[in-house]
């Protein structure tokens, strides 16, 4: 006998986590304008948001980066250790401020399965809807107000990605898909040391200077995803 409360076929899973009642159930409503999205949890703070994730085991999770226990960075957090317990979880960041850095944070182990949007697409359902979508099929968005200010520093007047050769932008892409230099090695059979030296050069190439090395890495690929977007 059929299941007359499973979701059809298709539907993303969903939890909500935001310590604002009126945020929460704010993000709820804009979900429910779409058929193939159906909220299955909530949470209020860290804990509650991985107890509804173990609990409902959703697609998506759509969270604040400041709850309850520190109001600091529970979100990112949150998206640290769900890449260790449920790597295919894909997670939402919704920020009430462009902060480059948050951005950073959470794209700095891979940006499959990721989005960091500003609180304010809540307010355009499409473009949240589209990123729910998009991380639940393993793909990534940052918001392009905080892509410009990552990259507005780092980009001399032209595309400095028309720069690189075509196996840097394989090597880029693959970085950007979220493999290790080792994984980048495999994928397009090179020796480690190879994919180093295509990464050193990407680098220079697109004027990234002496920053740490995650940081040059999640900047190189926020400019790959800003390039697929124009």
């Amino acid at each position: 006998m059929a299941d007359t409360d499973a979701p059809p076929a298709g539907t993303v899973r969903v939890v909500v986590a935001d310590d604002a009642l009126l945020v929460r159930e704010g993000v709820q409503r804009v979900l429910e304008l779409y058929p193939d999205l159906e909220v299955v949890g909530v949470a209020a703070d860290l804990d509650g948001l991985m107890a509804v994730v173990r609990a409902r085991e959703p697609d998506v999770v759509v969270t604040d980066i400041r709850m309850p226990p520190t109001h600091s960075d529970e979100g990112i957090r949150a998206a640290t250790r769900l890449r260790e317990t449920s790597p295919g979880t894909g997670v939402v960041v919704l920020s009430q401020y462009a902060a480059p850095g948050y951005a950073l944070e959470l794209l700095a182990g891979g940006s499959k399965h990721r989005a960091y949007l500003l609180k304010e697409r809540v307010s355009q359902p499409d473009q949240l809807a589209g990123a729910i979508r998009e991380v639940a099929r393993g793909g990534s968005v940052v918001d392009p107000d905080v892509v410009e200010l990552l990259v507005a520093g780092a980009r001399p007047a032209d595309n400095p990605l028309s720069r690189l050769t075509p196996r840097e932008r394989e090597v880029l892409e693959r970085i950007a898909q979220g493999k290790s230099n080792a994984g980048v090695a495999a994928d397009l059979v090179l020796t480690e040391r190879a994919v180093e030296k295509h990464i050193n050069a990407l680098f220079a190439k697109l004027g990234l200077s002496s920053e740490p090395e995650t940081h040059r890495r999640v900047t190189a690929v926020l400019m790959y995803l800003a390039s697929l977007r124009g």
